[in-house]
């Protein structure tokens, strides 16, 4: 057995199997069949199907590429179904138990232990060294995808990376006449001087609710320096470093934040600052759109602080994929379109849309990397010689439960006084102890 959280989860998608409304045709009749398939490379011709990881969000840029790609190869026809972000590693679980599965999903590091650990992928290290890809993927990206895999191998292709981004208000700071916040010294001070409760202004807004553990880590290990997630097969979450870096940043909470912050998924944290008078934000790449409608002009996106001594430490932020599931029937057509969605002029072109790093190293010099000022500094702080990436364990099978469900109620209680940091981090070391030496012994 792999764990518990990957046994309770497959144990529902069974007991759901094809009851669960998740797909946009029948169980069994959008993909190739459950993990259990061989599958086949096929033809190379027909009808294959894609499952779009974020749904609806990325649903138009998708669309384009598919018809590019139609018309490169007029006899293959993807089959598109968008599937929102929230629910794609459910629908995967449901697929893989009862059948349905696709030719090619989108898989990032965050759930490719869960899916890959069923074995419901196809290795594709030996593919990518054979086609036209090869040389031409970020070997950072590349080693992401092999770690989070859990056994060395590559079970999605690279196709972006996202970053930690610090957006702030220009007019706000020049006003207060505040540097940029470069260095967390600076991040501070900047959050307590934009600060007037009375006049509703604030300097930060903290993330509390869906989400918040992972933006927690990175403002931990980005003012700690420490630069391992694990010392041994402990992990290093409750050193007294990050403990005494997690009060600090709690304590903005209510001090120079929002009382409502306790609950901010993204989306309200965005909207919020978006509309109102917040001085900062910690998201990533993704909302940059939303900002440029509402605040043109009127901001920046840098990557996160970095100490006083120009040193960046930040945790890993999930590559996402382009995976190829082993039960399709037709995996030499739905090869051509993930070589083809990866390839330089797709993958900038859906990276442009997102705002997000290319994996595609051709890609990545185009000239809106260029132009688009926080993707390039994401890009140069990915690949920077003084920045240190904290790799998170996304190859625990258990790593999504124990970041968000377990604990993301458990942090919201540390906002409001009634759990210590000391303690909350006590706890969730030991829950990840716990699930490496799990991982350990059966692998």
């Amino acid at each position: 057995m792999r764990g518990s959280g990957r046994r309770r989860r497959a144990a529902g998608a069974a007991a759901l199997g094809c009851v669960l409304a998740l797909t946009a045709t029948a169980c069994g009749d959008d993909g190739s069949g459950s993990a259990g398939d061989k599958g086949g490379e096929g033809s190379g011709k027909g009808t294959i199907t894609f499952w779009d990881n974020n749904g609806g969000v990325r649903t138009d840029v998708w669309k384009q590429i598919i018809a590019d790609f139609e018309k490169k190869y007029p006899d293959i026809k993807v089959r598109y179904v968008g599937v929102p972000a929230a629910s794609v590693q459910s629908k995967y679980d449901t697929a893989i138990q009862g059948g349905g599965l696709p030719d090619v999903g989108g898989v990032g590091t965050a759930m490719l232990a869960e899916v890959a650990a069923q074995g419901a992928l196809e290795p594709l290290d030996s593919r990518i060294s054979g086609s036209e890809l090869s040389g031409k993927l970020n070997d950072k990206f590349l080693d992401s995808v092999k770690s989070a895999g859990g056994d060395g191998k590559t079970y999605t292709v690279p196709t972006s990376a996202n970053n930690g981004t610090l957006w702030y208000r220009t007019d706000l700071f020049e006003a207060a006449g505040l540097d940029a916040p470069t260095t967390w010294t600076k991040f501070y001070a900047a959050a307590d001087k934009l600060t007037d409760k009375d006049k509703n202004a604030f300097g930060y807004t903290i993330r509390g609710g869906e989400g918040s553990i992972a933006q927690a880590l990175d403002a931990m290990y980005g003012q700690s320096g420490i630069t391992s997630f694990w010392n041994g097969d402990k992990t290093t979450v409750d050193d007294p470093r990050n403990v005494a870096a997690l009060e600090k940043y709690v304590a903005l909470y209510k001090k120079d934040t929002p009382s409502a912050d306790v609950n901010n998924d993204f989306t309200k944290m965005v909207a919020q600052w978006d509309s109102g008078s917040i001085g900062m934000l910690s998201h990533n790449l993704g909302s940059y759109a939303d900002h440029e409608k509402a605040l043109s002009g009127k901001f920046r996106g840098i990557p996160n602080p970095t100490l006083d001594d120009g040193t960046r430490v930040q945790v890993s932020n999930p590559v996402d994929g382009l995976a190829l599931f082993k039960s399709s029937k037709n995996k030499a057509a739905a090869w051509k379109f993930i070589e083809f969605a990866a390839s330089h002029a797709s993958n900038s072109k859906w990276n442009e849309s997102a705002g997000q790093v290319p994996a595609n190293t051709e890609a990545a010099q185009d000239a809106w990397v260029q132009s688009s000022e926080p993707t390039k500094l994401a890009a140069e702080a990915l690949n920077g010689s003084t920045t240190e990436i904290v790799q998170l364990p996304y190859y625990l099978p258990d790593w999504n439960t124990v970041s968000k469900a377990d604990n993301e109620p458990a942090f919201q209680k540390v906002l409001l006084g009634k759990e210590s940091a000391k303690d909350f981090l006590s706890t969730l070391a030991d829950q990840l102890d716990k699930a490496q030496a799990d991982w350990k012994q059966n692998h």
